[in-house]
């Protein structure tokens, strides 16, 4: 599927990594210039309309890819715009119509994955989404909050209301992950991590042992997009460095770091970084997709 408006070469492949809003960021800005786009999200949602439909029927949560197959719909789709529709009173109280097609899809598809292809056919959308693992995960934390004693955190939500997290880990340990993200990442041409939570979305992806080794192993160009504020409490007193030094930490070291330190220190940053304007103009806590997919581009064009 393509729905670039420019290309850096031939054909260019993404793949786009993280969860929520901040991968949808990503993915409005990668559709600007790339040929084909996979977005890979994190599945280890534990909470509202998410946890709800993962407690009850099995399946991994689908908000977060919601909000991924949204941002490469097709922008005239009426389905596509109704996507965070949240419906307010009975018992579909605080569900999102995106989240019930995906679940319906899936019970009678018979197989998430098939589901949000079909998704994505209904939506017009320029590339597809995948979950990051093929069953729901639990996300697990070490913090030290605690008078500097380490202590275990379960769930994505719970572990979004600490800090001082050293390192998260999964339940199962080495989730099983589709075929076609592995496929996706052995194939791209530049892999795009973030921007997002850092443990409970990027992290919470990344940190899974085989797309990690996926990662390790990839020609790609591996590109990490810094958050343009700490996110408090997980991140608070964090700089741009301190988010980098989480990745090394748990095995990854992105080749570039696109930053924005308007509202951000920079820090001591271990590696290759550009700090550019990124943040859209009215919603500064927010990239812009123009001047991030500028920035995205420039970086294929340099190699």
């Amino acid at each position: 599927m393509s729905g670039s408006t420019s290309s850096v070469g031939p054909s260019v492949s993404v793949v786009a990594i993280g969860g929520g809003h901040g991968l949808a960021a990503t993915l409005r800005a990668v559709r600007r210039y790339a040929d084909s786009i996979t977005a890979v999200v994190s599945v280890a949602d534990n909470g509202g309309s998410s946890g709800r439909l993962r407690d009850t029927l099995g399946l991994p949560p689908p908000g977060d890819i919601r909000k991924c197959l949204g941002a490469l719909a097709d922008p005239n789709s009426m389905l596509a715009n109704a996507l965070e529709y949240r419906f307010d009173t009975g018992e579909l109280k605080g569900h999102t119509l995106g989240n019930l097609l995906i679940a319906g899809l899936t019970e009678f598809c018979g197989d998430f994955v098939a589901a949000l292809d079909e998704t994505a056919r209904l939506l017009g959308a320029c590339g597809r989404v995948l979950p990051a693992t093929s069953v729901p995960v639990v996300l697990k934390a070490v913090d030290v909050h605690s008078f500097g004693i380490p202590t275990q955190v379960e769930g994505q939500v719970q572990i979004a209301a600490t800090t001082r997290i050293l390192e998260v880990s999964h339940l199962p340990e080495n989730p099983p992950v589709e075929a076609g993200v592995i496929k996706a990442l052995q194939d791209a041409d530049q892999i795009v991590i973030g921007p997002g939570s850092l443990y409970t979305s990027v992290l919470a992806v990344v940190g899974i042992p085989t797309i990690r080794e996926s990662l390790v192993g990839s020609n790609a160009q591996t590109v990490y997009v810094a958050n343009l504020r700490t996110q408090v409490p997980e991140t608070a007193n964090y700089d741009v460095g301190a988010h980098v030094r989480a990745l090394l930490a748990h095995g990854i070291k992105p080749d570039t770091v696109l930053c924005d330190s308007t509202h951000i220190a920079l820090g001591d940053i271990p590696c290759n970084f550009i700090n550019t304007a990124l943040a859209a103009d009215e919603l500064p806590g927010s990239h812009d997709p123009v001047k991030l997919a500028t920035a995205l581009k420039d970086l294929l064009n340099s190699q």
